[in-house]
Protein backbone atom coordinates (compact mmCIF):
# COMPACT_ATOMS: atom_id res chain seq x y z
CA UNK A 1 0.00 0.00 0.00
CA UNK A 2 1.47 3.17 -0.66
CA UNK A 3 0.03 6.58 0.44
CA UNK A 4 -2.97 8.18 -1.51
CA UNK A 5 -1.62 11.08 -3.99
CA UNK A 6 -3.22 14.46 -4.05
CA UNK A 7 -4.83 16.11 -6.49
CA UNK A 8 -5.05 12.80 -8.19
CA UNK A 9 -8.63 11.31 -8.54
CA UNK A 10 -10.14 9.02 -6.34
CA UNK A 11 -8.02 5.67 -6.32
CA UNK A 12 -8.91 2.63 -7.46
CA UNK A 13 -9.79 -0.68 -6.02
CA UNK A 14 -9.00 -3.77 -7.81
CA UNK A 15 -9.04 -7.43 -7.19
CA UNK A 16 -7.60 -10.96 -8.25
CA UNK A 17 -8.44 -13.34 -6.22
CA UNK A 18 -9.50 -17.28 -5.92
CA UNK A 19 -8.84 -19.66 -3.32
CA UNK A 20 -10.67 -21.23 -0.72
CA UNK A 21 -9.62 -18.73 1.88
CA UNK A 22 -7.31 -16.07 1.73
CA UNK A 23 -4.33 -17.12 -0.10
CA UNK A 24 -0.88 -16.07 -0.71
CA UNK A 25 -1.46 -12.22 -1.86
CA UNK A 26 0.23 -9.40 -2.53
CA UNK A 27 -1.20 -6.29 -1.53
CA UNK A 28 0.01 -3.40 -3.99
CA UNK A 29 -1.03 0.17 -3.39
CA UNK A 30 0.26 3.01 -5.34
CA UNK A 31 -1.89 5.99 -3.87
CA UNK A 32 -2.71 2.57 -2.44
CA UNK A 33 -1.25 -1.11 -1.90
CA UNK A 34 -0.85 -4.38 -4.32
CA UNK A 35 -1.92 -7.43 -2.42
CA UNK A 36 -4.12 -9.83 -4.16
CA UNK A 37 -6.98 -7.16 -5.08
CA UNK A 38 -6.05 -4.76 -7.67
CA UNK A 39 -7.36 -1.57 -8.19
CA UNK A 40 -9.23 0.11 -11.09
CA UNK A 41 -11.29 3.16 -11.78
CA UNK A 42 -12.01 2.24 -8.34
CA UNK A 43 -10.87 -0.93 -6.38
CA UNK A 44 -11.08 -4.34 -8.00
CA UNK A 45 -10.24 -8.18 -6.92
CA UNK A 46 -8.56 -10.62 -8.69
CA UNK A 47 -8.77 -14.23 -7.90
CA UNK A 48 -10.85 -16.21 -5.44
CA UNK A 49 -13.24 -14.01 -2.73
CA UNK A 50 -14.78 -16.64 -0.33
CA UNK A 51 -16.51 -14.21 1.75
CA UNK A 52 -19.59 -14.94 0.39
CA UNK A 53 -21.08 -16.41 -3.23
CA UNK A 54 -24.02 -14.79 -3.62
CA UNK A 55 -24.28 -11.71 -5.04
CA UNK A 56 -25.04 -9.29 -2.37
CA UNK A 57 -21.85 -10.59 -0.72
CA UNK A 58 -19.56 -10.21 -3.52
CA UNK A 59 -16.63 -7.95 -3.46
CA UNK A 60 -18.48 -5.04 -6.23
CA UNK A 61 -20.57 -4.72 -3.52
CA UNK A 62 -18.28 -3.84 -0.75
CA UNK A 63 -16.03 -0.98 -1.70
CA UNK A 64 -14.10 -2.73 -5.36
CA UNK A 65 -14.91 -1.80 -8.66
CA UNK A 66 -13.93 -4.78 -10.64
CA UNK A 67 -13.39 -8.41 -9.92
CA UNK A 68 -12.23 -11.36 -11.96
CA UNK A 69 -11.87 -14.51 -10.33
CA UNK A 70 -14.04 -16.90 -7.96
CA UNK A 71 -16.40 -16.63 -4.86
CA UNK A 72 -14.87 -19.73 -4.18
CA UNK A 73 -12.03 -22.46 -3.98
CA UNK A 74 -11.23 -24.41 -7.57
CA UNK A 75 -12.71 -27.56 -5.89
CA UNK A 76 -14.02 -30.00 -7.96
CA UNK A 77 -14.81 -31.01 -10.91
CA UNK A 78 -18.71 -31.62 -10.25
CA UNK A 79 -21.08 -32.97 -12.50
CA UNK A 80 -23.45 -30.22 -11.94
CA UNK A 81 -25.93 -32.48 -10.71
CA UNK A 82 -25.39 -33.19 -7.07
CA UNK A 83 -23.00 -29.66 -6.74
CA UNK A 84 -22.71 -27.19 -9.45
CA UNK A 85 -18.94 -26.44 -10.42
CA UNK A 86 -17.61 -22.93 -9.50
CA UNK A 87 -18.37 -20.00 -11.11
CA UNK A 88 -15.66 -17.36 -12.22
CA UNK A 89 -16.72 -13.64 -12.47
CA UNK A 90 -15.90 -10.63 -14.15
CA UNK A 91 -16.99 -8.22 -12.37
CA UNK A 92 -20.60 -8.68 -11.69
CA UNK A 93 -21.24 -11.88 -13.94
CA UNK A 94 -20.29 -15.13 -14.53
CA UNK A 95 -18.07 -15.60 -17.48
CA UNK A 96 -17.26 -19.56 -17.12
CA UNK A 97 -16.29 -22.45 -14.29
CA UNK A 98 -13.55 -23.90 -13.20
CA UNK A 99 -13.32 -27.23 -14.97
CA UNK A 100 -15.33 -26.25 -17.67
CA UNK A 101 -13.90 -22.66 -19.30
CA UNK A 102 -11.27 -22.51 -17.07
CA UNK A 103 -9.69 -26.19 -17.16
CA UNK A 104 -7.49 -27.53 -14.41
CA UNK A 105 -6.13 -31.18 -14.71
CA UNK A 106 -6.10 -32.99 -11.83
CA UNK A 107 -3.70 -35.53 -13.78
CA UNK A 108 -1.06 -33.48 -14.75
CA UNK A 109 -1.82 -30.15 -11.82
CA UNK A 110 -1.48 -28.30 -15.36
CA UNK A 111 -3.07 -25.20 -15.14
CA UNK A 112 -3.08 -21.72 -16.58
CA UNK A 113 -5.03 -19.61 -13.48
CA UNK A 114 -2.13 -18.06 -12.46
CA UNK A 115 -0.89 -16.79 -15.79
CA UNK A 116 -4.65 -15.14 -16.35
CA UNK A 117 -4.54 -13.43 -12.44
CA UNK A 118 -0.58 -12.34 -13.29
CA UNK A 119 -1.82 -10.74 -16.63
CA UNK A 120 -4.78 -9.76 -15.13
CA UNK A 121 -3.00 -7.25 -12.67
CA UNK A 122 -0.20 -6.39 -15.02
CA UNK A 123 -2.90 -4.87 -17.37
CA UNK A 124 -4.45 -2.87 -14.52
CA UNK A 125 -1.44 -1.46 -13.12
CA UNK A 126 -0.88 -0.34 -16.47
CA UNK A 127 -4.04 0.99 -17.06
CA UNK A 128 -3.98 3.04 -13.53
CA UNK A 129 -0.19 4.50 -14.23
CA UNK A 130 -1.62 5.97 -17.61
CA UNK A 131 -4.69 7.49 -16.24
CA UNK A 132 -2.74 8.78 -13.14
CA UNK A 133 -4.53 6.74 -10.88
CA UNK A 134 -3.47 5.80 -7.11
CA UNK A 135 -4.25 2.18 -7.23
CA UNK A 136 -5.60 -0.94 -4.39
CA UNK A 137 -4.79 -4.39 -6.16
CA UNK A 138 -5.38 -7.69 -3.92
CA UNK A 139 -4.05 -10.20 -5.73
CA UNK A 140 -4.61 -13.42 -4.20
CA UNK A 141 -3.84 -17.04 -6.22
CA UNK A 142 -4.69 -19.96 -4.71
CA UNK A 143 -2.40 -22.57 -6.80
CA UNK A 144 -0.91 -23.62 -3.51
CA UNK A 145 -4.46 -25.06 -2.62
CA UNK A 146 -4.68 -28.42 -2.74
CA UNK A 147 -5.61 -29.62 -5.75
CA UNK A 148 -2.06 -27.97 -6.66
CA UNK A 149 -1.78 -26.51 -10.20
CA UNK A 150 0.56 -24.92 -12.16
CA UNK A 151 1.02 -24.27 -15.93
CA UNK A 152 2.79 -25.67 -18.56
CA UNK A 153 6.41 -23.67 -18.32
CA UNK A 154 6.64 -24.06 -14.69
CA UNK A 155 5.71 -27.88 -14.22
CA UNK A 156 8.16 -30.41 -13.30
CA UNK A 157 10.57 -27.60 -12.24
CA UNK A 158 10.84 -27.59 -8.84
CA UNK A 159 12.85 -30.93 -6.80
CA UNK A 160 9.79 -30.26 -4.23
CA UNK A 161 7.32 -31.78 -7.12
CA UNK A 162 3.86 -29.62 -8.21
CA UNK A 163 3.97 -27.78 -5.01
CA UNK A 164 7.18 -26.07 -5.36
CA UNK A 165 6.11 -25.72 -9.39
CA UNK A 166 3.20 -23.42 -7.93
CA UNK A 167 5.20 -21.79 -5.33
CA UNK A 168 8.27 -21.24 -8.23
CA UNK A 169 5.26 -19.86 -10.32
CA UNK A 170 3.95 -18.11 -7.65
CA UNK A 171 7.46 -16.37 -7.05
CA UNK A 172 7.58 -16.03 -10.84
CA UNK A 173 4.67 -14.12 -10.46
CA UNK A 174 5.37 -11.52 -7.63
CA UNK A 175 8.84 -10.43 -9.36
CA UNK A 176 7.04 -9.71 -12.64
CA UNK A 177 4.30 -7.54 -10.79
CA UNK A 178 7.69 -5.78 -8.64
CA UNK A 179 9.41 -5.12 -11.85
CA UNK A 180 6.42 -3.52 -13.86
CA UNK A 181 6.13 -1.15 -10.71
CA UNK A 182 10.07 -0.45 -10.76
CA UNK A 183 9.70 0.45 -15.08
CA UNK A 184 6.40 2.32 -14.78
CA UNK A 185 8.78 4.58 -11.97
CA UNK A 186 6.08 3.87 -8.84
CA UNK A 187 7.65 1.57 -6.94
CA UNK A 188 8.83 4.46 -4.43
CA UNK A 189 5.18 5.43 -3.95
CA UNK A 190 3.96 1.71 -3.71
CA UNK A 191 3.69 -0.18 -1.10
CA UNK A 192 3.67 -3.92 -1.49
CA UNK A 193 2.77 -6.65 1.42
CA UNK A 194 2.93 -10.34 0.94
CA UNK A 195 1.68 -13.27 3.02
CA UNK A 196 -0.89 -16.03 3.83
CA UNK A 197 -4.47 -16.91 5.00
CA UNK A 198 -2.72 -19.58 7.26
CA UNK A 199 0.29 -21.82 7.87
CA UNK A 200 0.87 -24.93 5.51
CA UNK A 201 -2.04 -27.34 4.92
CA UNK A 202 -0.37 -30.58 6.31
CA UNK A 203 -3.13 -32.78 5.87
CA UNK A 204 -2.30 -32.58 2.04
CA UNK A 205 1.69 -32.58 2.83
CA UNK A 206 4.00 -33.45 1.05
CA UNK A 207 2.80 -33.83 -2.27
CA UNK A 208 -0.15 -31.24 -2.08
CA UNK A 209 1.18 -29.24 0.41
CA UNK A 210 4.05 -27.57 1.91
CA UNK A 211 6.27 -27.44 5.39
CA UNK A 212 6.02 -25.65 8.86
CA UNK A 213 9.33 -25.98 9.48
CA UNK A 214 10.09 -26.57 13.33
CA UNK A 215 6.51 -25.07 14.24
CA UNK A 216 3.56 -27.72 15.76
CA UNK A 217 1.22 -29.02 13.56
CA UNK A 218 -0.50 -27.50 10.30
CA UNK A 219 -3.55 -25.20 8.79
CA UNK A 220 -6.89 -25.63 11.20
CA UNK A 221 -5.37 -25.74 14.22
CA UNK A 222 -4.51 -23.08 16.74
CA UNK A 223 -0.65 -23.94 17.15
CA UNK A 224 1.89 -22.18 15.57
CA UNK A 225 2.28 -24.44 12.88
CA UNK A 226 -1.13 -23.29 11.62
CA UNK A 227 -1.02 -19.75 12.83
CA UNK A 228 2.45 -18.45 11.68
CA UNK A 229 2.61 -16.97 8.15
CA UNK A 230 5.31 -15.42 6.04
CA UNK A 231 5.36 -11.81 5.81
CA UNK A 232 6.90 -9.08 3.57
CA UNK A 233 6.73 -5.66 3.32
CA UNK A 234 7.89 -3.55 0.17
CA UNK A 235 8.47 0.11 -0.21
CA UNK A 236 11.77 0.93 -1.60
CA UNK A 237 13.11 4.51 -0.16
CA UNK A 238 11.08 4.00 3.04
CA UNK A 239 11.56 0.24 4.16
CA UNK A 240 15.33 -0.73 4.78
CA UNK A 241 15.68 -4.17 2.31
CA UNK A 242 17.00 -6.97 4.53
CA UNK A 243 15.65 -5.69 7.95
CA UNK A 244 13.36 -8.42 9.81
CA UNK A 245 10.81 -7.04 12.16
CA UNK A 246 9.66 -8.89 15.76
CA UNK A 247 6.61 -7.09 15.72
CA UNK A 248 3.69 -9.14 16.42
CA UNK A 249 1.38 -8.68 13.82
CA UNK A 250 -1.93 -9.90 12.62
CA UNK A 251 -3.48 -9.58 8.88
CA UNK A 252 -5.94 -7.84 10.43
CA UNK A 253 -3.63 -5.05 10.55
CA UNK A 254 -3.52 -4.52 6.90
CA UNK A 255 -6.74 -2.92 7.31
CA UNK A 256 -5.66 -0.25 10.13
CA UNK A 257 -1.84 -0.32 8.49
CA UNK A 258 -4.08 0.83 4.92
CA UNK A 259 -5.78 3.65 6.05
CA UNK A 260 -2.81 5.02 7.89
CA UNK A 261 -0.99 5.34 4.69
CA UNK A 262 -3.85 6.88 2.92
CA UNK A 263 -3.98 9.19 5.78
CA UNK A 264 -7.01 8.60 7.42
CA UNK A 265 -8.30 7.65 10.96
CA UNK A 266 -9.97 4.38 12.07
CA UNK A 267 -13.42 4.56 12.82
CA UNK A 268 -14.14 5.46 16.46
CA UNK A 269 -18.12 3.91 15.91
CA UNK A 270 -16.85 0.49 16.62
CA UNK A 271 -13.70 -1.91 18.40
CA UNK A 272 -10.74 -1.96 15.80
CA UNK A 273 -8.85 -4.97 16.04
CA UNK A 274 -6.47 -4.12 13.72
CA UNK A 275 -2.63 -2.44 14.64
CA UNK A 276 -1.16 -0.14 12.49
CA UNK A 277 2.12 -1.45 11.22
CA UNK A 278 3.58 1.16 9.87
CA UNK A 279 5.78 2.22 12.89
CA UNK A 280 7.45 -0.73 13.06
CA UNK A 281 8.01 -1.26 8.98
CA UNK A 282 9.26 1.97 8.98
CA UNK A 283 10.86 3.51 12.59
CA UNK A 284 11.60 -0.37 13.75
CA UNK A 285 9.04 0.52 16.75
CA UNK A 286 7.41 -2.37 18.84
CA UNK A 287 4.03 -2.20 20.04
CA UNK A 288 3.73 -4.76 22.90
CA UNK A 289 -0.14 -6.79 22.52
CA UNK A 290 -2.05 -10.04 22.50
CA UNK A 291 -3.13 -12.07 19.76
CA UNK A 292 -6.30 -14.33 20.36
CA UNK A 293 -6.88 -17.14 18.65
CA UNK A 294 -10.25 -18.89 17.86
CA UNK A 295 -11.87 -21.96 16.73
CA UNK A 296 -15.32 -21.48 16.55
CA UNK A 297 -16.46 -19.63 19.59
CA UNK A 298 -13.74 -20.91 21.65
CA UNK A 299 -10.77 -18.90 22.91
CA UNK A 300 -8.68 -21.35 22.31
CA UNK A 301 -4.91 -19.47 22.89
CA UNK A 302 -3.18 -15.88 23.08
CA UNK A 303 0.28 -15.01 22.62
CA UNK A 304 0.96 -11.84 24.70
CA UNK A 305 4.85 -10.80 23.98
CA UNK A 306 7.26 -14.67 23.77
CA UNK A 307 4.83 -16.41 25.42
CA UNK A 308 1.90 -18.18 24.43
CA UNK A 309 -0.96 -19.69 26.41
CA UNK A 310 -3.60 -22.70 25.49
CA UNK A 311 -6.74 -22.60 27.34
CA UNK A 312 -8.09 -25.58 25.01
CA UNK A 313 -5.84 -27.81 22.86
CA UNK A 314 -7.32 -29.85 19.96
CA UNK A 315 -6.08 -31.23 16.77
CA UNK A 316 -9.20 -33.29 15.45
CA UNK A 317 -11.58 -36.08 16.63
CA UNK A 318 -10.23 -39.48 17.08
CA UNK A 319 -13.04 -40.31 13.95
CA UNK A 320 -11.65 -38.07 11.72
CA UNK A 321 -7.78 -39.21 12.53
CA UNK A 322 -8.80 -42.78 12.16
CA UNK A 323 -9.61 -42.00 8.61
CA UNK A 324 -6.49 -40.95 8.06
CA UNK A 325 -7.18 -37.39 8.40
CA UNK A 326 -4.53 -35.55 10.16
CA UNK A 327 -3.42 -31.91 10.89
CA UNK A 328 0.00 -33.10 12.64
CA UNK A 329 1.24 -35.70 10.89
CA UNK A 330 4.62 -37.23 12.61
CA UNK A 331 4.44 -34.95 15.71
CA UNK A 332 3.08 -36.16 18.68
CA UNK A 333 3.64 -33.67 21.75
CA UNK A 334 1.34 -35.56 24.96
CA UNK A 335 -1.09 -33.56 26.65
CA UNK A 336 -0.89 -31.07 23.43
CA UNK A 337 -1.71 -32.70 20.18
CA UNK A 338 -4.99 -33.97 21.83
CA UNK A 339 -7.54 -35.58 19.82
CA UNK A 340 -9.97 -34.90 22.96
CA UNK A 341 -10.88 -31.36 23.57
CA UNK A 342 -8.84 -31.14 26.53
CA UNK A 343 -9.82 -27.38 28.71
CA UNK A 344 -6.69 -25.57 30.11
CA UNK A 345 -8.72 -22.72 31.30
CA UNK A 346 -7.55 -22.87 34.72
CA UNK A 347 -4.14 -23.35 34.35
CA UNK A 348 -3.03 -23.06 30.52
CA UNK A 349 -0.60 -24.61 28.88
CA UNK A 350 2.43 -21.68 28.63
CA UNK A 351 5.35 -22.17 26.06
CA UNK A 352 7.54 -19.51 25.44
CA UNK A 353 7.77 -19.23 21.88
CA UNK A 354 11.23 -17.37 22.03
CA UNK A 355 12.86 -20.89 23.44
CA UNK A 356 10.24 -23.33 22.19
CA UNK A 357 8.79 -22.23 18.87
CA UNK A 358 7.57 -25.82 18.33
CA UNK A 359 5.04 -25.94 21.33
CA UNK A 360 6.71 -29.06 22.57
CA UNK A 361 7.86 -27.84 26.38
CA UNK A 362 5.09 -26.31 28.58
CA UNK A 363 6.51 -24.16 31.49
CA UNK A 364 6.04 -25.90 35.13
CA UNK A 365 3.05 -24.44 36.77
CA UNK A 366 5.19 -24.42 39.79
CA UNK A 367 7.85 -22.16 38.23
CA UNK A 368 8.19 -17.89 38.95
CA UNK A 369 7.96 -17.97 34.92
CA UNK A 370 4.83 -19.16 34.26
CA UNK A 371 3.45 -17.71 37.66
CA UNK A 372 4.76 -14.24 36.21
CA UNK A 373 3.79 -14.84 32.61
CA UNK A 374 0.22 -16.11 33.67
CA UNK A 375 -0.12 -12.94 35.98
CA UNK A 376 0.22 -10.73 32.81
CA UNK A 377 -1.63 -12.81 30.31
CA UNK A 378 -5.15 -13.30 32.67
CA UNK A 379 -5.89 -9.43 32.72
CA UNK A 380 -5.79 -9.29 28.60
CA UNK A 381 -8.00 -12.23 28.52
CA UNK A 382 -10.17 -11.04 31.04
CA UNK A 383 -10.43 -7.50 29.50
CA UNK A 384 -11.00 -8.91 25.96
CA UNK A 385 -13.85 -10.82 26.87
CA UNK A 386 -15.72 -8.46 28.78
CA UNK A 387 -15.72 -6.38 25.49
CA UNK A 388 -16.54 -8.91 23.36
CA UNK A 389 -20.06 -7.79 21.48
CA UNK A 390 -22.27 -11.49 20.57
CA UNK A 391 -22.82 -11.27 17.08
CA UNK A 392 -25.44 -13.26 14.71
CA UNK A 393 -24.27 -16.85 13.66
CA UNK A 394 -24.03 -16.80 9.45
CA UNK A 395 -22.65 -20.03 8.92
CA UNK A 396 -25.34 -22.22 10.72
CA UNK A 397 -27.51 -22.69 8.17
CA UNK A 398 -26.41 -25.08 4.56
CA UNK A 399 -28.89 -25.23 1.99
CA UNK A 400 -27.56 -26.74 -1.29
CA UNK A 401 -30.10 -25.36 -3.13
CA UNK A 402 -28.02 -21.86 -2.26
CA UNK A 403 -25.06 -23.15 -4.10
CA UNK A 404 -23.36 -21.70 -7.81
CA UNK A 405 -26.25 -23.04 -9.91
CA UNK A 406 -27.54 -20.03 -12.00
CA UNK A 407 -25.15 -16.83 -10.99
CA UNK A 408 -25.98 -13.87 -12.80
CA UNK A 409 -24.69 -14.15 -15.97
CA UNK A 410 -25.24 -17.37 -16.65
CA UNK A 411 -28.40 -16.88 -19.51
CA UNK A 412 -25.89 -14.96 -21.60
CA UNK A 413 -23.56 -18.22 -21.95
CA UNK A 414 -25.94 -20.76 -21.65
CA UNK A 415 -24.54 -22.34 -18.15
CA UNK A 416 -27.89 -21.48 -16.09
CA UNK A 417 -28.44 -24.79 -13.68
CA UNK A 418 -31.57 -25.89 -12.00
CA UNK A 419 -31.15 -25.80 -8.12
CA UNK A 420 -32.62 -28.65 -6.10
CA UNK A 421 -35.31 -28.63 -4.11
CA UNK A 422 -34.62 -26.30 -0.78
CA UNK A 423 -34.08 -27.98 2.46
CA UNK A 424 -32.22 -25.88 4.61
CA UNK A 425 -30.36 -28.06 7.39
CA UNK A 426 -27.93 -27.35 10.61
CA UNK A 427 -24.51 -27.15 8.56
CA UNK A 428 -21.54 -29.42 9.97
CA UNK A 429 -18.22 -27.94 11.06
CA UNK A 430 -16.18 -31.00 11.92
CA UNK A 431 -13.32 -29.11 13.00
Amino acid sequence: MAPAETGRPRETVAGLRQGCTHREGVPVMTGAPCPAWQLHPGPAVFCSWHLGHRPQFHPLKHGFDEWFGSPNCHFGPYDNKARPNIPVYRDQEMVGRFYEEFPINLKTGEANLTQIYLQEALEFIQRQQAAHRPFFLYWAVDATHAPVYASKPFLGTSQRGRYGDAIRELDDSVGRILRLLRDLSIAENTFVFFTSDNGAALISAPRQGGSNGPFLCGKQTTFEGGMREPAIAWWPGHIPAGQVSHQLGSIMDLFTTSLSLAGLEPPRDRAIDGLDLLPAMLQGRLTDRPIFYYRGNTLMAVTLGQYKAHFWTWTNSWEEFKQGIDFCPGQNVSGVTTHSQEEHTKLPLIFHLGRDPGERFPLSVASIEYLDALRRITPVVQQHQEALVPGQPQLNVCNRAVMNWAPPGCEKLGKCLTPPESVPEKCSWPH
